[in-house]
């Protein structure tokens, strides 16, 4: 299609705003109303499956219903006759979209990334409670318009919770593969817990300027998804709190039950995490992986508790050491008849030593006198004193003998 072509003799098509690998967006002006719209057109390719053209054309009537200030509203859609292209009007947002804005500034600081995806939680909580699940959250899809609101646009490929219908064919994915679920990414169906899953992959882009996830297949982002832990937002970003960076890390929960219930208590958590309120990340190491050089978290090593006891603690009796040398050759003390055994080395009391000299002296005058006396009476002359002779050895046994005696009775 070309600028100047009128689809529908209503809508003349002007520039070229967007192309994808299932539409292409113009700029249009609405010559019935006389306001500029926004135009898509659905592909060549798959306007020839009539499956696809079915869903388009219901899962466009379900978006129809969807009035909200954070959803870029669809005005009509239908068949042109003359060229036979699918196409949908919808609300122009004169703007950027997340995509341009990264394109041009990298990342955006906290407070602009929280202003987008709140306001993408509002419209996507309204989706959600409506029965419409968008399945194709991306920054492509969040126009910010002039004054700052924010609306999410592009619910071409949305399915409507209440059709129950089989034209999705087991195993077909549909959505960018970067903010794909992993049970999107598995071939499962898509609820409300795949559009807060991506708009978690969002709010990691937007701010750190990167995915959580790179991957060129769905394989092998299906693989990365299970092994690998996105970066801690709080250790490569300035000004992302711990809570915040939990926040969007229970945002990206392999498991759908593990993440938020509703996209409204994401918004709310993402708002709190900004200001400190909420739990941090589980994971708190920075590891380099060496197969692609890329950073991640490791998990924290879960160490299980040791098991109770089940026998007492037996405690050993302490060692009894050798006595000393000294103590070995000292002689053994007798005790005393009452029963008391002096102190090794006490000296004995000096009235018990003088005592047993005094007995000696008195012993030896009286073996002296007695010699004397028997000299004495064996005299012939009692006028002549005459000394006898005595034996030593004699006088030396009667000695010794009282001496022992004397010992043996005051020891």
């Amino acid at each position: 299609m070309m600028a100047g072509q009128v689809i529908a003799e209503r809508y003349e098509l002007g520039r070229r705003l967007g192309v994808g690998g299932m539409s292409t967006v113009h700029l249009a002006m609405d010559r019935r109303l006389e306001r500029q719209v926004a135009i898509k057109l659905l592909a060549e390719h798959l306007a020839e499956d009539a499956q696809f053209v079915t869903r388009f054309r219901r899962e466009a009537l379900s978006v129809a219903r969807l009035v909200h200030p954070n959803i870029v509203q669809v005005f009509d859609f239908g068949i042109d006759d003359e060229s036979g292209s699918h196409f949908i009007v919808m609300e122009y947002v004169q703007g950027r979209s997340g995509a341009e804005l990264l394109r041009e500034e990298g990342s955006l600081p906290v407070p602009d990334t929280l202003s987008i995806v709140t306001q993408a939680c509002r419209g996507l909580d309204y989706a959600h409670r409506s029965g419409v699940v968008h399945r194709d959250v991306k920054p492509g899809n969040l126009l910010r318009g002039e004054d700052g609101t924010v609306k999410l646009a592009d619910f071409g490929i949305a399915k409507a919770l209440h059709e129950e219908s089989s034209i999705t064919q087991v195993g077909s994915v549909l959505g960018t593969a970067a903010y794909l679920a992993p049970e999107q990414a598995h071939g499962e169906p898509a609820g409300p817990p795949a559009d807060i899953y991506a708009l978690g992959v969002v709010t990691y882009q937007v701010l750190s300027g990167r995915l959580p996830y790179e991957a060129a297949s769905l394989t092998e982002l299906a693989l990365k998804q299970q092994t690998d832990v996105p970066v801690r937002l709080d250790h490569v970003v300035p000004g992302v709190t711990p809570e915040l960076a939990g926040a969007v890390q229970k945002a990206l929960s392999l498991e759908p039950r593990d993440r938020y219930a509703t996209a409204e208590e994401l918004r709310q958590a993402l708002v709190d995490g900004a200001r400190g309120i909420g739990d941090p990340p589980t994971s708190a190491t920075v590891m380099l992986t060496p197969a692609t050089g890329q950073t991640r978290m490791a998990a924290p090593v879960q160490r299980e508790p040791r098991p109770p006891r089940s026998e007492p603690v037996t405690v050993a009796p302490p060692v009894r050491r050798p006595p000393r040398e000294r103590e070995r050759e000292a002689p053994p003390h007798a005790a005393s008849p009452g029963g008391y055994a002096p102190a090794r080395g006490r000296p004995e009391p000096r009235r018990r030593r003088g005592l047993g000299r005094l007995l000696l002296l008195l012993v030896l005058l009286a073996a002296i006198g007695a010699g004397a006396v028997a000299y004495l009476s064996t005299s012939d002359d009692p006028q002549t004193v005459q000394l006898r002779k005595v034996v030593y050895d004699d006088v030396q046994q009667s000695v010794d003998a009282m001496k022992q005696l004397v010992q043996d009775n005051t020891r």
